[in-house]
C-alpha cells in the first residue's frame, strides 16, 4: 500500500533567487584598492608640461587640464575624460606612461641629476675599471681604464640659439677625467668614432670633442604607433585582391 506524502511537502516553497548585485562587490573592491604612490619629479622631468612634452603624441596640448603633479598620477581615466583629454587612445597612452614612470621606467635622460633649464651636458671620460677586457691599454684609453659617457654639471653655455655654444670660464669641453669624480654614468647612449656621443635626441656641441647635450624636446620618449599595411592582417588578402582586380580592369 503506497504511502501518501504529506501535503506540506508537496507545496514546499521554492528558494528565492535574487540576482547578484555588483554594487557592493565594486564598492568593496574600491575600498581595498591599493593607494597609488606619487613619484617625485626629477631634474629632467620637473613638472606636468615637461612630462607630457617628452611622451609626445600631442599630449602637451592637454597640460592645462592637469592642474598639478599629484593630479597627473592620481586622476582616473574617467576624470581625465571629463577634463577633456581626448581621444580614448590618448588617455590610455598617458596612463600607460605614468605607470611606467611610477615604477621608475623612463626614457633617455629621465634619471639624470645635472640638468639646467631642461638641458643636460654629457661628456666622455675615462674611469678606472676592474673588468678583464679593460686591463690592457688600447688606442684611446689607458690600462685598467674604460671610456664611458657621464652627466656632469654644465660647463658649456647654451644660449637660445642651440647651434652656438660658448665655453664658460674654466670649461675645457674636451675628453678627459678631470672634475668628474662621482659623476653619473648615462644609459641609453653610446660612444661613436672615438670622441662622439650617439643616442636618441643627443646633440653634439660643435667645437668640443666628447661633449654633447641632451635637452627636453617633444616626443623624446614617444612610443611610435604602428600603421596598417593594406588594411592590416585581417583584410590584407582582400585589399590586395581588389587592387589586383582593379589593375587588371584598368589595363584592358
Amino acid at each position: 500500500m503506497a504511502l501518501k506524502r504529506p501535503s506540506a511537502l508537496l507545496h514546499w516553497p521554492s528558494p528565492i533567487h535574487t540576482p547578484p548585485t555588483n554594487t557592493h562587490t565594486r564598492a568593496l573592491h574600491r575600498l581595498h584598492a591599493p593607494t597609488l604612490r606619487t613619484p617625485r619629479p626629477t631634474p629632467f622631468v620637473p613638472d606636468v608640461p615637461t612630462f607630457l612634452t617628452l611622451i609626445g603624441r600631442n599630449l602637451a596640448s592637454h597640460a592645462s587640464k592637469i592642474p598639478s603633479w599629484e593630479a597627473l598620477f592620481t586622476l582616473s581615466s574617467l576624470q581625465l575624460r571629463e577634463a577633456g583629454v581626448e581621444p580614448a587612445r590618448a588617455r590610455r597612452y598617458l596612463l600607460w606612461w605614468r605607470e611606467r614612470f611610477r615604477n621608475g621606467i623612463t626614457g633617455i635622460g629621465g634619471e639624470l641629476r645635472e640638468v639646467r633649464d631642461g638641458v643636460a651636458e654629457l661628456r666622455i671620460v675615462e674611469m678606472g675599471s676592474q673588468r678583464k677586457g679593460d686591463r690592457q691599454a688600447m688606442l684611446g684609453k689607458g690600462a685598467g681604464m674604460r671610456r664611458v659617457v657621464v652627466n656632469v654639471p654644465a660647463t658649456v653655455a647654451l644660449p637660445v640659439d642651440m647651434s652656438k655654444a660658448v665655453v664658460e670660464e674654466g670649461g675645457k669641453g674636451e675628453v678627459g677625467g678631470g672634475g668628474v669624480e662621482g659623476a653619473q654614468i648615462v644609459s641609453g647612449v653610446r660612444i661613436l668614432a672615438a670622441n662622439a656621443i650617439g643616442g636618441t635626441g643627443v646633440e653634439a656641441v660643435k667645437g668640443h670633442q666628447g661633449v654633447a647635450r641632451l635637452r627636453v624636446q617633444s616626443g623624446l620618449w614617444e612610443e611610435r604607433r604602428g600603421h596598417k599595411v593594406d588594411g592590416g592582417e585581417r583584410r590584407k588578402e582582400e585589399v590586395r585582391y581588389k587592387r589586383r582586380a582593379q589593375e587588371r580592369k584598368m589595363a584592358r
